[in-house]
């Protein structure tokens, strides 16, 4: 009898510190539901967060602490049934005080069994509104600071685009002086032509570099013989270093094909020539070879082909090796780089299914490396070109810039056709309608209702037989149409323009 006495005095000891210990909690509302939702229990901290006394609470049910809208679609019971499935429930989100203020609330619902019964609910609600404003504070700072990085880095970018495009302006501008005036000799006509040929190619492959960033660069990949395309622009690629910097190339004839965008691979190549001649302000050799290879590596496996651009400059410095691919990054003065070169070889050669790699040292040099993955088939050695494809007939132009029409007009009448310029699609439609015509060579991006690409569909149907070529320097659309249209990219020059309208449906 008296061990029974001494238990029952010991339980009720135990539920009394209990009981105690919860109703003295101020920082947590621990409080009990029945199983329908009524408040049966209320502590010292369930009257600190949300203002009610037990008088007021007990017996009331706990949906009144949620807002209207959380009552009209039913998560009160909802919580309590995903608490009875689960045996658990628990959410953050807005609470009502009884002085009818919002506060941000972590809360977790138990359910209580007896004997395999519910009996009711344990649930402990938590303010956390203050945690909560300061994680907004914080995401906001976050915000703001890369909102100031990306001012930063788009102010790098038009620094470095400017002071590219200002030299090459400078170049042009430079040699059309020499060709007004009419040079003395054929050496000097000759140069300021060639230096205006390197300008805008300079130019173009800049352009890509901005465009391949923007992700607005359509990608087409084939079957290239690197040796006979380092062939093809072998005087960009010499231009591009300068007289102080010898350029040697080392390619053999057994080079596997390599499947990769031309244009692309053209400009990575140039950017890393470039490259190469800004680490070494004293001249040096930038070497350009090309072995095969086969890699049966985590990342990569298979048959490639390996292109490494390798100078004699100052090298990169190990704190800065692993940042140089980064959008953005540069190590030249202010003005004097974008930032995006490195970063365009990079996106290229993981596009195409490669990767690139380096190696510097100090002092001695550094070496990139392009991988690119072996073609499937081997495309004809490139001999001399063709002669221009000859044509006749009326050709209608539809171009909204005038300086670009006028000298898109030059090389269709070069190409023998004579040329009908309208400035949009609107234009083309009544022009066609009312004359005629023998092709239509239209840009993609225009003004007005009607761009070109939907111009080219719509003569599709009323016109099916009608030739049609498009052009574009950016557009989101291009990457889509090239089985639809044949597309010409701009800048083009005359081979190129020749070589499209001979490959029209006739």
């Amino acid at each position: 009898m008296v061990k029974k006495l001494s238990q029952q005095r010991d339980l009720f000891e135990s539920e009394r510190s209990f009981r105690l210990l919860v109703e003295g909690v101020a920082d947590y509302a621990l409080y009990m539901l029945d199983p329908n939702g009524i408040i049966t229990s209320w502590n010292i901290g369930g009257e600190r967060i949300k203002g009610y006394s037990p008088a007021e609470i007990l017996g009331q049910h706990f949906s009144r602490f949620y807002t209207e809208a959380d009552r009209a679609n039913g998560k009160p019971a909802r919580a309590l049934g995903i608490a009875r499935e689960k045996g658990r429930y628990e959410e953050e989100g807005w609470r009502v005080r009884k002085n009818g203020t919002f506060f941000w609330a972590s809360v977790v619902i138990d359910p209580i069994y007896e004997g395999g019964e519910l009996v009711g609910f344990a649930k402990i609600t938590r303010d956390i509104t203050e945690r909560r404003n300061t994680q907004l504070k914080l995401e906001a700072m976050q915000k703001q600071l890369a909102e100031s990085q990306k001012f930063d880095a788009l102010g790098q970018l038009t620094g470095g685009v400017a002071h590219d495009f200002n030299n090459l302006l400078m170049i042009i501008s430079g040699s059309l002086h020499v060709l007004k005036r009419g040079a003395d000799n054929e050496a000097k006509l000759k140069r300021a032509i060639s230096a205006i040929e390197t300008a805008t190619k300079r130019g173009a492959a800049l352009t890509n570099q901005l465009l391949t960033f923007a992700r607005r660069q359509s990608v087409n990949p084939q079957a290239i013989d690197f040796a006979d395309r380092i062939a093809a622009i072998r005087e960009v690629l010499d231009a591009g270093v300068g007289s102080s910097v010898r350029l040697t190339y080392e390619v053999s004839r057994d080079i596997w094909p390599i499947k990769a965008d031309v244009s692309e691979l053209e400009t990575a190549l140039l950017n890393l020539v470039i490259n190469a001649r800004d680490a070494m302000p004293d001249g040096g050799t930038v070497t350009i070879s090309a072995r095969n290879v086969v890699l049966d590596e985590a990342s990569l496996t298979g048959e490639f082909v390996a292109i490494d651009i390798a100078d004699t400059g100052l090298g990169i410095p190990s704190d800065v090796l692993d940042k140089i691919f980064e959008p953005f990054f540069t190590t030249k003065p202010i003005g004097k780089g974008t930032g995006l070169g490195l970063s365009q070889v990079h996106g290229f050669a993981h596009q195409a299914g490669g990767t690139v790699k380096v190696a510097s040292e100090l002092s001695k040099g550094t070496t990139f490396t392009i991988l690119l993955p072996r073609g499937e088939r081997a495309p004809a050695r490139e001999t001399t070109g063709p002669a221009p494809f000859r044509g006749s007939g009326t050709v209608l132009l539809v171009e909204d810039n005038p300086d670009v029409a006028l000298v898109s007009i030059g090389l269709l009448e070069q190409l023998g056709y004579q040329v009908r310029r309208v400035p949009d699609a609107e234009a083309a439609l009544r022009e066609i309608e009312q004359n005629g015509v023998d092709f239509v060579f239209s840009d993609i991006v225009m003004p007005g209702k009607m761009d070109g690409l939907s111009l080219a569909h719509h003569l599709r149907q009323i016109r099916p037989g009608l030739p049609i070529l498009l052009a574009t320097g950016y557009s989101d659309v291009a990457a889509g149409v090239r089985g639809d249209f044949p597309i010409l990219r701009k800048p083009y020059e005359i081979h190129e323009l020749s070589e499209a309208i001979s490959k029209l449906p006739r």
